[in-house]
């Protein structure tokens, strides 16, 4: 259960030549790590995020996951894969105005083809597992920052997925409010056992991360180091 990146190149049309937004990436996150990127803005870290998630096909270069490679899938078998393996944490929570904290999640069981009411337990503790319990009927305009962040990330879990890609999550929020998120995220990779990459601007929050790289102009600049003792621990 993990997620490996194997010379990735990937090049977007500019004029009449292309430009390149990732060039040779290769990357390893084992289950039950984080794998931090950092970078400054147009360094590729996006693009980094939408090729692990196979919304992008790279140029060349393969995405493996859980021992799988994507490369030859249709594009069912790529949505499929997204559903039912993968985790993305948005910069913003883009949550459904309509809809209270848990049946956002809900909503997750539904696109996979589940019935959500049987879904509710579910989705009632992974709001408890990132403290939000007293919540769970609460609408977005009723949640703070921080905690609309923390739904879109239980939202993420819904479906139990081996790969968690969270893409600046604490931007929106202020220092101890972030920090706060990332702790979260550290808890449940080990917990839920995922494999996962965090694209972050601030170097503050790498504390936690088993091992932290550097993207600039699209190439890895600082070799993969490891930043956390804490490897796989699942057992919390």
């Amino acid at each position: 259960m993990s997620l490996t990146l194997t010379d990735i190149t990937l090049t977007y049309p500019d004029g009449d030549t292309r430009l390149t937004a990732l060039d040779q990436i290769s990357l390893h996150v084992p289950k039950g790590t984080i794998t931090a990127v950092i970078g400054p803005s147009g360094s590729g870290k996006s693009s980094l995020l939408a090729v692990a998630a196979t919304l992008i096909t790279p140029d060349t270069g393969t995405v493996t996951i859980d021992g799988t490679p994507t490369t030859g899938m249709t594009r069912a078998q790529l949505a499929d894969l997204r559903r039912n393996h993968i985790g993305i944490v948005f910069q913003q929570p883009n949550l459904l105005p309509a809809l209270t904290a848990v049946e956002q999640l809900q909503v997750m069981s539904h696109i996979t083809g589940h019935n959500p009411t049987k879904s509710r337990p579910r989705a009632l503790a992974l709001l408890d597992a990132v403290g939000l319990a007293a919540q769970a009927h609460r609408h977005p305009h009723q949640l703070s920052g921080g905690q609309r962040q923390r739904v879109n990330i239980a939202r993420a879990l819904m479906n139990t997925p081996t790969v968690l890609l969270v893409d600046e999550p604490t931007s929106a929020l202020d220092h101890d409010r972030g920090a706060a998120v990332i702790d979260l995220i550290t808890h449940l990779t080990h917990h839920q056992s995922t494999a996962t990459v965090l694209v972050t601007h601030d170097p503050t929050h790498l504390t936690t991360a088993t091992q932290t790289t550097t993207l600039q102009d699209g190439r890895i600049t600082t070799p993969m180091t490891t930043t956390s003792g804490r490897g796989q621990d699942t057992g919390l």
